[in-house]
């Protein structure tokens, strides 16, 4: 591992710092990680510094660098304080029920951060929460007789199921839906054209103005899962 992916794991897996003598330290990485947060929320990632949070915090930006080296950090921290641990497990609540609480909540985090968005693609170290949302899927999926390497599978498919909607969803006029914006664009045009495009008319014509791409996806991806599992019960 490299030396920016070692400082990662020191400051997102712990164990923290036993606390020294002396004065009791000004900052903390919770307080760091909800200036980074703060600003992000209002601006996106890009606009994330190390100066601009230590301005936000009331510090210089060097004393900031005594708890966190970089801005890859400072993100990771972000990222483990927003999206905090996967939805608690319901006794008695089937796999299905389960994997779906989990793709709303997911989207849930997404569309109120979307800065989450840009900031946990590629390979990266991953915080105890934020690992425990794979966790939940693949113990949802345990003993449906899907392997090992099928329920990581199982768990890609979704999370890029909820990044697809949520990416649509943050480019939407406010108020609006990634359904009801394009067909406010692509409508009339189609409308004016229905002969080239008769199918995508009568789709089009039949809109009720519901957004149900989350939904329409989640139990078409549940549904494959499913005949996976009932055709390996045999």
């Amino acid at each position: 591992m490299g030396e920016e992916t070692n400082e990662a794991v020191r400051l997102l897996w712990g164990p923290p710092a036993k606390p020294s003598r002396g004065p009791k330290p000004a900052l903390s990485l919770a307080r760091i990680a909800a200036a980074g947060v703060e600003i992000a929320d209002a601006e996106g990632l890009g606009a994330v510094s190390m100066q601009k949070v230590a301005g936000l915090l009331d510090f210089t930006k060097m004393s900031l660098y005594r708890y966190v080296p970089g801005k890859a950090e400072l993100v990771a921290l972000m990222v483990e304080a927003t999206i905090g641990g996967p939805p608690s497990i319901v006794e008695g609540l089937g796999w299905r029920e389960q994997l779906t609480a989990w793709a709303k909540e997911l989207t849930r985090s997404f569309t109120e951060h979307p800065w989450l968005l840009d900031a946990t693609v590629g390979p990266r170290v991953m915080g105890p929460k934020e690992l425990g949302w794979l966790e939940r899927v693949l113990a949802a999926l345990d003993g449906h007789g899907l392997t090992g390497p099928e329920r990581m599978d199982a768990a890609v498919l979704l999370a890029g199921h909820v990044r697809g909607i949520a990416e649509q969803g943050r480019a939407t006029r406010p108020g609006g839906s990634p359904e009801t914006d394009l067909l406010a664009v692509l409508g009339p045009l189609v409308h004016q054209h229905a002969d080239r495009f008769p199918a995508l008319a009568a789709a089009i014509a039949s809109q009720d103005g519901r957004d149900q791409a989350l939904d329409f996806g989640l139990e078409r991806i549940l549904d494959g899962l499913e005949a996976l599992i009932t055709r390996r019960a045999g």
